[in-house]
């Protein structure tokens, strides 16, 4: 398939081998979100101005579920921050990612029951395994943790959005808990993107931080 984005990534990430999400709901659909804007800024295509996403180049990307959620955004007559954004465009992400990996053949689609009563839904890989393209986004992000230096900004941001989401400390359980914070934050203090695109970034995954948050409370409180 072509070059994933980083929705795609994240999704190969937050699912297991056994094709089950381990990040839950809503706060994989936030993290999709997330990476469309972060996939947007880093293209240039949209930009902050006073705290609010406006759409600087409107030309298509090439990819239809980043292009329908830059024609969203132009197409508002209100500016939002990135905080109004994430719930806006969350909404069915997940299928539409997941059903493009299918198309890829990067994941199959498996339908059955849990105790023969509750349906469920799985998305491993073809074989079971960890899927290449998976192996070649956590090497990287491994690679950029682990060494220092400058980062490229796919993969800055692919961390970013990880730890936005909560996902990184299982995704790098190898790397001390103290290397793991120092590094991630010297990459995202670092000069990988453009200062208009790294605004729109951390923004991002500031909101992104008191999504899962959120979500995760009310999963406590309900539970209790």
């Amino acid at each position: 398939m072509e070059r994933l984005t980083l929705a795609d990534e994240l999704v190969l990430l937050a699912y297991d081998d056994a094709g089950v999400n381990r990040l839950g709901s809503p706060a994989l659909d936030h993290g999709l979100a997330g990476a469309v804007l972060v996939e947007l800024a880093l293209a240039r295509r949209v930009d902050l101005v006073d705290d609010r996403l406006v759409v600087r180049d409107a030309a298509p990307t090439g990819h239809p579920l980043l292009d329908a959620a830059l024609a969203t955004i132009g197409a508002d007559r209100r500016r939002r921050s990135p905080k109004d954004w994430i719930p806006r465009l969350a909404k069915g992400l997940p299928d539409e990612v997941l059903a493009g990996l299918v198309a890829a053949g990067v994941l199959r689609r498996e339908a059955d029951r849990v105790l023969w009563v509750f349906p469920r839904t799985r998305y491993p890989s073809p074989d079971g395994g960890e899927p290449p393209v998976e192996t070649a986004a956590r090497q990287r992000m491994t690679a950029a943790l682990t060494v220092d230096g400058p980062v490229d900004a796919r993969t800055a941001g692919l961390l970013a959005l990880t730890r936005a989401v909560g996902l990184h400390r299982r995704l790098f359980p190898e790397v001390p808990k103290d290397r793991l914070k120092s590094r991630l934050d010297e990459i995202a203090a670092g000069d990988w993107a453009s200062a208009a695109a790294k605004k729109a970034i951390e923004q991002t995954q500031a909101a992104l931080l008191i999504a899962t948050t959120a979500a995760t409370t009310a999963a406590f409180v309900a539970s209790t």
